[in-house]
């Protein structure tokens, strides 16, 4: 079976002591793609490490908004030197939090706006974090016009409307172990609405594992356990959602 991991953070402390026997396990689940994403500058240098030297890994660069505050100028010149690198894929992770507020809002705001025209300066598609924040996001991405860079609303969280508009602006929803939790029940509605085409899987990990491993480190093989969850509510084969969640990695990050 085909499969994709289209967000995880492989530079994690969390793998440390064993990350080449956590890639080996995604590489028996059938992941053809894993996009390990930056949240700082020395993440993003560290996802780009990581995606030279494995075949299957790609690197997204950008300050999550937990950090925003931290953020320099000369931050933001090495990022975009960074963005030119082979294996670069996106620009992110990027966006607004609103419900943990690690760093003021105007300085979320800023960082946002600079890296979505970073982007467009160096042709490359979105992925963002939302939480919390959906009206004071899409006004943004209006603004600056991101929209118009493609990309993915990563570990999508948000109302049935606001997946319509983030669908209708032509951006992918990417869903999480969390579709598996009991109460995920609008999430589960979200994906039996929202077309095929469109849809992306994704672990987060080393955070946010699916039942029946929540609570404990997730890890890219657990992305298995998401499209399942997706092949169910859609009343596909699994190996058919694999190969769909896979030419969709493919189409929004030009891979392949």
């Amino acid at each position: 079976m085909e499969l994709i991991d289209s967000h995880a953070h492989l530079d994690a402390g969390q793998f440390a002591s064993d990350l080449p026997q956590v890639l080996e396990r995604a590489l028996q689940k059938g992941l053809r793609y894993i996009v390990t994403v930056g949240t700082d500058l020395l993440s993003s240098i560290r996802a780009i490490e990581l995606a030279a030297r494995y075949h299957f890994v790609y690197a997204s660069i950008g300050v999550h908004p937990h950090h925003a505050d931290k953020v320099r100028e000369a931050d933001l010149k090495k990022l975009k030197d960074l963005a030119r690198q082979p294996k670069v894929v996106a620009i992110g992770e990027t966006g607004l939090d609103y419900y943990r507020n690690y760093s003021p809002r105007p300085a979320q705001q800023k960082l946002f706006r600079d890296l979505i025209n970073m982007a467009k300066e160096v042709g490359l598609p979105l992925i963002i974090h939302q939480r919390h924040a959906q009206e004071e996001l899409t006004a943004i991405m209006d603004e600056e016009r991101g929209w118009e860079m493609g990309g993915v609303m990563h570990c999508f969280s948000g109302s049935e409307e606001y997946a319509r508009q983030c669908l209708e602006k032509g951006f992918y929803l990417s869903f999480a172990g969390n579709i598996t939790f009991p109460k995920a029940t609008l999430l589960r509605r979200i994906i039996r609405e929202t077309p095929m085409e469109r849809i992306l899987v994704e672990t987060d990990s080393p955070y946010l594992a699916p039942l029946p491993y929540r609570g404990k480190r997730n890890e890219p093989s657990y992305v298995e356990i998401v499209a399942e969850k997706i092949a169910e509510l859609k009343g596909l084969p699994v190996e058919q959602c694999g190969k769909m969640v896979t030419d969709n990695l493919q189409r929004v990050f030009k891979l392949g």
